[in-house]
């Protein structure tokens, strides 16, 4: 790489929290790449429409964004929430149940999920001859595809987590693009998945203003995520404009030897940033980059669900049955996966749930509205009182899978498969 790549770390609590958010985006440089005269799109991750600790974007860091920006001058009115929509998470109930609708509406900001109402426009029209250094996504969509028109000429901060992920060993600012960027037919590139997040950050650079990322690490996911992980408490916040730098040192706290993930070596072999933890300038707590968390990664201990994923998109079940995925019959899968996950895990695994509500973070968190700050007052720093534990955790178990069945039926009304035969009708 031509520069150094930089990557701020710092260590926080719920006490200091807001303002290490204001000292990370500073340490890392954010306003130098980001302009404040565009609009700026903050990219929330919802991995899961339940709540689950280290699987999405926490309410603490968007509102620790929000206020570094605010208090740094940028206009409120020219900052919006993001959401993209699958077909197995309900982007809705999600920013409901891990409380990011209520950082948006405490801001007033707006807040745009991108298949309501937003254009979306051709691949081609959109980068022009940049579709001929793609890797993979013309093989994958012959025909083109299509992505969020009003993405080209604004900033994006991308709000991930630090967590695993069954596909791609790490999941964080790189993958956190691909809801975004890619029609409902994102499947697709599952098994071409490394090439497909090199590809998307070439979109990302030419079409956005500014790119940024923004990682929370206060909670940490390890295991087959972005779903069913072990969390852990790490208290440890990150941020860079380079999305490859950021996504080498998480992978690197978690234990990984970042070059041996396919995405980012190819990345960082193609200059679109930096690989090398070597060659990664680490500010702020230098001490904290350093950690080895130990992780085990995605693959030691895989669901039955990961399991079947791997052998449907590179194992003995491609033959037989990946052809189905891109047909009418796809919607089998998004079944399938709303059934094992929702219906059946997480009502069943509120363990680790329990375990981690019970920290600092997980009291904020279940108390959070009641804990709320003045929106206007930019010099709080963090939570003194994050509340107590409430006196009874409940499973809920029944409201879990009542939830779960609304969202299957919704899974199917919504599949693209099922829809696009629906408007060619009419």
């Amino acid at each position: 790489m031509a520069h150094k790549a930089t990557v701020a770390v710092v260590k926080t609590s719920p006490q200091t929290v807001l303002e290490d958010y204001w000292k990370l985006l500073n340490l890392a440089e954010y306003q130098t790449h980001l302009p404040k005269d565009v609009d700026t799109a903050l990219k929330i991750n919802i991995s899961w429409h339940f709540f689950y600790p280290g699987s999405s974007t926490t309410p603490w860091q968007m509102e620790g964004v929000i206020r570094a920006m605010k208090r740094d001058g940028y206009d409120p009115n020219l900052i919006h929430g993001c959401h993209n929509r699958t077909v197995v998470i309900d982007a809705h109930l999600g920013e409901r149940e891990n409380k990011q609708v209520d950082v948006t509406d405490l801001h007033k900001l707006r807040n745009i999920h991108l298949y309501e109402g937003e254009e979306w426009v051709s691949i081609k029209d959109a980068v022009g001859d940049l579709t001929k250094e793609f890797l993979c996504l013309n093989d994958v969509y012959p025909k083109g595809f299509m992505i969020p028109k009003r993405f080209i000429g604004e900033s994006i901060i991308h709000l991930p987590t630090v967590k695993t992920h069954i596909f791609t060993t790490t999941t964080g600012a790189m993958k956190n693009a691909f809801g975004g960027l890619l029609n409902e037919r994102r499947h697709w590139t599952h098994p071409v998945i490394h090439e497909t997040l090199v590809d998307l950050l070439m979109i990302q650079k030419k079409i956005h203003r500014g790119v940024f990322a923004v990682m929370d690490g206060t909670f940490a996911g390890d295991g087959p995520g972005p779903r069913c992980m072990i969390p852990h408490v790490k208290n440890v916040i990150l941020a860079s404009a380079d999305q490859v730098a950021i996504d080498t040192v998480a992978a690197k706290l978690m234990g990984f030897d970042p070059l041996s993930i396919k995405f980012i070596r190819l990345a960082h072999e193609r200059e679109l940033g930096c690989g090398d933890i070597s060659k990664i300038k680490i500010v702020g707590d230098k001490e904290a980059g350093k950690e080895n968390w130990g992780f085990v990664g995605p693959y030691k201990k895989m669901t039955f669900a990961s399991r079947m994923q791997h052998k449907i998109y590179w194992g003995p079940l491609k033959k037989p049955l990946e052809w189905s995925l891109k047909t009418f019959l796809a919607p089998w899968s998004y079944m399938a996966s709303v059934i094992y996950h929702d219906l059946f895990w997480y009502p069943f695994h509120q363990k680790g749930i329990h375990r981690i509500l019970k920290s600092e973070w997980g009291k904020l968190f279940q108390n959070w509205k009641s804990c709320a700050k003045d929106p206007n007052d930019l010099t709080i720093k963090g939570w003194d009182d994050v509340g107590t534990i409430p006196v009874k955790l409940r499973k809920e178990t029944m409201k879990m899978m009542a939830r779960a069945m609304r969202i299957l039926g919704t899974c199917i009304k919504e599949a693209p498969e099922f829809s696009l035969r629906k408007r060619r009708k009419q």
